[in-house]
């Protein structure tokens, strides 16, 4: 049996890539694959304790440590989780993977160090970045009554974005496609289905 794909969906918070995961996992069992939806911080311990930290819920906490604790969220999220479900031949669909370490933690950490964290991480199949302009995605963030978390100051979130349009210089051989996240929901999903299922073997949406 074939290894399943492990699609990742990147962004700034408010870009959309919670949506637009949910919506390509629905489509992709619909054609009748096998899919599992995930995210990070994931639902394992460390994930929870840094979903907590994220919103305030705890004393402040030092850019190393939550870059150490990222990292150790993820290799933990691979074993238990991800890794099991690629092996039996599921398609991993992703909200958010290493990339965000590399754009949010690298803002309070060693870039060099972060990158370091994650090598051993297994690499994506393809990484689709949804591109928006951090003043959008604050508004949405708002719109949708979203508390207030640990990176979400608009300054800090331009900066995150300028950090995710570098990765694809920075990580030569990984297929990473930079996509307009601004448009319309239903036309990014049109464009994430017609290269997933290029990807997968699947007819054309």
């Amino acid at each position: 049996m074939a290894d399943g794909k492990l699609i990742v969906l990147e962004g700034i918070d408010g870009s959309g890539t919670t949506t637009q995961a949910r919506l390509l996992t629905e489509w992709l069992r619909r054609q009748g694959a096998g899919a599992h939806l995930t995210r990070e911080p994931s639902d394992g311990p460390v994930g929870r304790l840094i979903r907590e930290i994220l919103l305030g819920s705890h004393a402040p906490v030092a850019g190393d440590t939550m870059a150490l604790l990222f990292a150790g969220d993820r290799a933990d999220h691979l074993a238990r989780e991800m890794l099991p479900q690629l092996a039996a031949g599921v398609h991993v669909i992703t909200d958010r993977y290493y990339h965000s370490s590399l754009a949010y933690q690298a803002l309070e950490a060693d870039r060099a160090w972060v990158e370091e964290l994650n090598r051993r991480a297994r690499r994506p199949d393809v990484t689709f970045l949804l591109d928006v302009a951090a003043a959008e995605a604050e508004r949405r963030r708002t719109a949708a009554g979203r508390p207030e978390e640990r990176y979400d100051r608009l300054e800090t979130q331009r900066r995150i974005a300028e950090n995710y349009r570098e990765l694809k210089s920075r990580l030569p051989g990984e297929d990473y496609r930079v996509l307009d996240g601004a448009r319309p929901v239903e036309a990014v999903q049109a464009e994430l289905r017609g290269a997933v299922a290029e990807l997968c073997g699947l007819p054309p949406p």
